[in-house]
């Protein structure tokens, strides 16, 4: 129940966030997150809800990055772990604690995707000016990644275009 009102609380904060910053014309940019010890932002306007861990119904014949399907808000989604997906290696379980700091992102309806990603932590909003360097996307990366950031801590984010994450053959495909 606490898990939950916490949940609660972050997802007014942002909320309020948000609202602030339209009022005052800063729209955030991303929503931070990090998976897999690694940090990755998705587009606000890409982004959907934001749901805490749930009982996830495993499904056979699949890939190792699908987890299986969970029931939210009375929808069905398809379950993905970020982190194992992007490193193409599975990910190392995670344990009751791990699970409460865990997140199941969405992808916004107007993509028309019932698939959620799973996270291992959030780390807020960010805008433009939280970063002091960055560097665009390598030759070699998914066509998913954008560009990479540096903040002010130096921490690496890496950004996730959404749109083009839900459009890509291996990301679609999920029978192994």
């Amino acid at each position: 129940m606490a898990n939950r009102q916490a949940l609660k609380e972050l997802q007014t904060r942002l909320a309020e966030r948000l609202q602030l910053a339209k009022t005052q014309g800063i729209a955030p940019l991303w929503l931070a997150v990090e998976a897999g010890n690694k940090n990755y932002l998705f587009p606000l306007a890409q982004s959907g809800e934001i749901f805490p861990w749930v009982g996830i119904q495993p499904v056979s014949y699949t890939q190792f990055w699908f987890l299986g399907v969970a029931s939210l808000r009375g929808g069905l989604y398809g379950v993905v772990d970020l982190a194992g997906f992007v490193s193409g290696q599975a990910s190392v379980s995670r344990n009751e604690l791990a699970r409460t700091e865990s997140r199941l992102v969405s992808f916004n309806s107007a993509l028309e995707v019932n698939c959620v990603l799973l996270i291992d932590k959030l780390a807020g909003l960010r805008k433009q000016d939280a970063f002091i360097d960055f560097s665009a996307r390598a030759s070699d990366a998914p066509a998913f990644f954008g560009n990479q950031y540096v903040d002010t801590n130096g921490a690496s984010w890496q950004e996730i275009n959404l749109q083009l994450l839900a459009q890509q053959v291996h990301f679609l495909t999920i029978a192994a």
